[in-house]
Formats: C-alpha cells, structure tokens, sequence
C-alpha cells in the first residue's frame, strides 16, 4: 500500500523567482514534485520515502543545486535546510508524556531533512517551534543517548528511475531533467495499525522539498500556508497506511 503526495510550489514570491532564474512564471508551476510513501517489513519495519523531481527545462537543470550521492558524507548534520533538501513532518501522540507534561496541548511532531548527497537530520519538537533554539532538538532513539538516523536506499541513476519508477511513467519518461532519492525511516508498530517513529505515533505526515537554484529557493509541498510555513500542521495530510 502506497500514499502518494503531489507536492505543488510556493507561489508568494512565484514572479520574483522567475525573473531571477530567467524563466516563466509558468515554467515554475511545472516543476513536477512527487513523494511516494510505504510501508517496508523486510529486513526490519520501516516507512519507505521516495522523491521524485522532474524541471521542465535545461535553463532550470542548469541552476539547480542537485549534489552526487556520496557514502562518505552520510550522517547527521545540522541546518540542511539552507540547501536542496528533502523533508518530512510526522506528528501525533507521543508514547510517554514525561517531556511535554509542562506544555499546555502540547503537539509534538518530528522534522527529518535529507541533502540528496546524503547528509541528513532528524529533529523533535514538543509543540509548533518549539524549543526554538537553533538547530533544533535532536531526535534519540528510544535509549536516550543514540542519534535518531534515517537509511538511504538507493542512488538510482536516471535509466533506473524510467525502468522502475514508482510513479506514472509518463511524467519522466519524455524528460531529461529528473532526479530521484530515497530514504527509510525505522518504526514501531503499535496495536490498531498504528505506527510510531521511536516514541512519536504517526497521524500525519507532511513530506515536502526545497530546491536550490541559483541565488533562488524554491518551496514544495502538498498544500501550503501563507507565507510558507512547513511547519503549520493545520496543512498537513493524514498519515493512512
């Protein structure tokens, strides 16, 4: 079973952007963002991410920050969302209420980034920003003192994607300028079909994407706020695998 999200652009600064990057407002809006979300059971239980970004034009491929793939530049690194970076929002009940009880209806949720060279982080918030220190909280594993990580599952070359992509094949298959990763995140399965990332229930998840290009940031996600926010949880999916 899989959730798909079409993820759309930001559109605030849509005119702006273009002019800085020489293109059309409209070649913008055709930037094809798409995540796809599943559960994995083997070897271990895990919520399977894949991204997929297809650019309309050499003029947008050309300026976009996309780096290599590179094992040796896996592990935890902070403010990965000043680059290309692939996120997700997950939120829901926690399994201990030790850390939030000083939090009047408190909402705790979690951020993962994701350089597509490899680099990532993982991070807990007890309620909307907060704690607001810069980086963020860590995320640990249920011991208390072990990074939370995510496990990279491929470095798929633009063939592969035609071959095997996930989604409709029609979307990447006439075009050049496509670029794909993807990552699992460990879970705990609970009772009721439920899942958790370490001590976080999953009730909705949020996946999005900002593409450097050039001096210009872009913004995606299934909906957004105004201004972008990906943090506003009141334009986060439901999670119903």
């Amino acid at each position: 079973m899989n959730q798909f999200f079409n993820l759309v652009i930001a559109t605030e600064t849509l005119e702006n952007d273009a002019q800085q990057l020489d293109v059309t407002v409209e070649e913008l809006q055709r930037i094809c963002v798409k995540v796809n979300a599943k559960i994995v059971r083997q070897p271990v239980l895990q919520l399977q991410l894949t991204y997929q970004i297809t650019l309309p034009s050499q003029m947008l491929a050309n300026q976009l920050a996309w780096p290599t793939w590179q094992q040796t530049r896996v592990g935890f690194v902070d403010y990965l969302w000043e680059e290309t970076c692939l996120e997700c929002f997950f939120s829901g009940d926690t399994l201990s209420d030790e850390d939030i009880t000083e939090i009047q209806d408190a909402e705790p949720y979690i951020e993962i980034n994701a350089n597509p060279d490899g680099r990532y982080a993982l991070y807990k918030f007890k309620s909307y920003r907060q704690p607001a220190t810069l980086p963020p909280t860590p995320l640990y594993e249920a011991d208390g003192h072990t990074r939370a990580s995510i496990e990279w599952t491929d470095n798929i070359n633009a063939q592969d994607i035609i071959q095997n992509s996930l989604f409709d094949k029609s979307s990447v298959v006439h075009s050049l300028y496509y670029y794909e990763r993807g990552f699992n995140v460990p879970l705990v399965e609970l009772p009721n079909q439920k899942y958790a990332i370490v001590n976080t229930i999953i009730e909705q998840i949020h996946p999005c994407v900002i593409l450097q290009l050039g001096k210009t940031t872009l913004y995606f996600a299934s909906n957004h706020a105004s201004p972008p926010d990906f943090h506003n949880r009141n334009y986060w999916p439901k999670f119903v695998l």
